[in-house]
């Protein structure tokens, strides 16, 4: 258990070592990783394999300075050595001794594991990827490659600080992904699925591999008959769940404190402030059992919570790990998280989405007469101080006299997150969560959720190649 990674009597000692060394604040934050993963490619499974890392991580804050140490030595020696290196690094000094009482590790579990994918033969996970290969192989003959990956990790996380915290999580994530090429006159083309939760391997008992198999190949053959996509302002339809990303990258990084702080965003001193459409709520959860980004407490040891950050278009609150928080007398937010015990916590989301409106999600697309329709999302990118991004389309296609018609060839969505906000007049009741995400922030990476209800933004650029 995370519990037994460092014993209260242990981290007494080093986060009382790190305060006598000049500390004004400590803490310890343990890790144990284990993972598995295979992968198969053109019907061969190229390789499984096992993997654990285990280690702690020493901060110790010193007025504005932050001094960091890691060690894969869990012994109370090799974190008290990190310890002091941190409390060095923090340039404290003085011989003041702060004692912390710790009691028993509270945990705040949010997610239910009911087969631990530890527990199950690594041949069970190779037919999956079997499965997967031959239900897209199935659709049609010009698919001309399948790749597909299947992923577990197990990661048990301690944090004890000098303000009495201790507590432990343990939070299990099960994925499966599908690529696929298919190959007609058009060239190549390419469709992919994924599917991925915060759960146990029950999740192949609930979702079926071939069935992602069959979205990766069916969005591959269907490209093959696509015209190049306009270019111009148009309306644009996104299907719920498929959008989820521009709001996590639009407006999501702007409203975390540390940009804020920095005079990185473009909300800045807008709290209070009508910053989107009086239709939008978003919200960031990391309490949402199950979904990608959930998670029982932060990596900075507090309970996850469900944020309101927008509320009827006003913007509410931002994100808070606990450096801001302090610095600004804030309450935390749930929001501190790391990839691993070699990073310092960050201000990062969880699982963000906008919540329901009241529409009937065929009835927008029929009330809108000409534009596109966003059926899945791909990367992107955002300048977070001015809000402006671009975004790929994987799989669109045209809105004509209010139905949806031919697919599109992949083109870019272009625009700017706060006048997306805005510009939303239509959101439907059919809210869903997208695929599975990992953020990347300052070269860290944190697996997080995104959703949203079909929605239309009465305006935005398609970066396409049609005349």
């Amino acid at each position: 258990m995370a519990s037994q990674l460092v014993e209260s009597s242990v981290a007494e000692s080093v986060l009382a070592v790190a305060m006598a060394n000049g500390g004004e604040f400590a803490e310890i934050f343990a890790e144990d990783r284990r993972s598995t993963s295979a992968g198969l490619d053109d019907g061969r499974v190229e390789q499984v394999t096992s993997g654990r890392d285990r280690g702690a991580g020493i901060r110790v804050v010193v007025g504005e300075t932050t001094g960091y140490a890691y060690t894969s030595d869990l012994t109370e020696r090799g974190l008290e050595t990190a310890a002091r290196a941190a409390a060095a690094a923090a340039k404290g000094g003085g011989n003041g001794v702060k004692v912390v009482a710790l009691g028993s590790p509270s945990s705040h579990p949010v997610n239910n594991i009911d087969v631990d994918p530890t527990s199950v033969a690594k041949a069970r996970k190779v037919e999956l990827l079997l499965e997967a290969n031959e239900a897209a192989r199935s659709v049609d003959g010009a698919i001309v490659q399948v790749s597909a990956g299947y992923s577990d990790a197990r990661r048990e996380i301690l944090v004890a600080n000098t303000e009495g915290v201790y507590a432990t999580d343990a939070q299990v994530r099960t994925a499966f992904r599908v690529s696929v090429v298919a190959n007609g006159d058009s060239g190549m083309q390419t469709g992919y699925e994924s599917l991925g939760h915060t759960m146990g391997f029950e999740l192949f008992d609930r979702h079926k591999v071939a069935d992602v198999g069959l979205a990766a190949a069916n969005q591959a053959i269907t490209k093959l008959r696509a015209r190049p996509a306009p270019s111009g302002a148009m309306p644009v339809v996104i299907k719920c769940g498929s959008g989820g990303v521009l709001f996590h990258e639009a407006c999501g990084h702007g409203l975390e404190a540390d940009l804020i702080a920095k005079g990185a965003s473009v909300y800045r001193d807008r709290v209070g402030q009508l910053v989107a459409s009086p239709l939008v709520t978003l919200v960031d959860d990391g309490t949402m059992s199950g979904e990608w980004g959930a998670i029982g407490i932060d990596d900075e040891g507090n309970p996850s919570q469900y944020n309101v950050l927008i509320q009827d278009g006003v913007l509410t609150d931002y994100m808070w790990d606990y450096l801001r928080a302090r610095k600004e007398g804030h309450k935390v937010s749930g929001n501190g998280r790391r990839q691993n015990y070699t990073y310092l916590p960050m201000v990062r989301m969880t699982n963000t989405y906008v919540l329901n409106g009241t529409e009937d999600p065929e009835a927008i697309v029929r009330d809108t007469p000409n534009g596109v329709y966003v059926a899945k999302l791909g990367g992107g990118s955002v300048n977070t101080a001015t809000g402006d991004f671009v975004f790929g389309m994987t799989e669109a296609y045209l809105i004509e006299n209010g139905q949806i018609t031919e697919p599109l060839r992949e083109g870019n969505l272009i625009g700017n997150g706060p006048q997306v906000l805005q510009d939303i007049d239509l959101l439907g009741n059919d809210f869903a969560m997208g695929s599975p995400g990992t953020c990347g922030k300052d070269g860290q990476g944190v697996p997080v959720g995104d959703g949203q209800p079909t929605l239309r933004v009465k305006s935005l650029t398609i970066g396409g190649t049609a005349a």
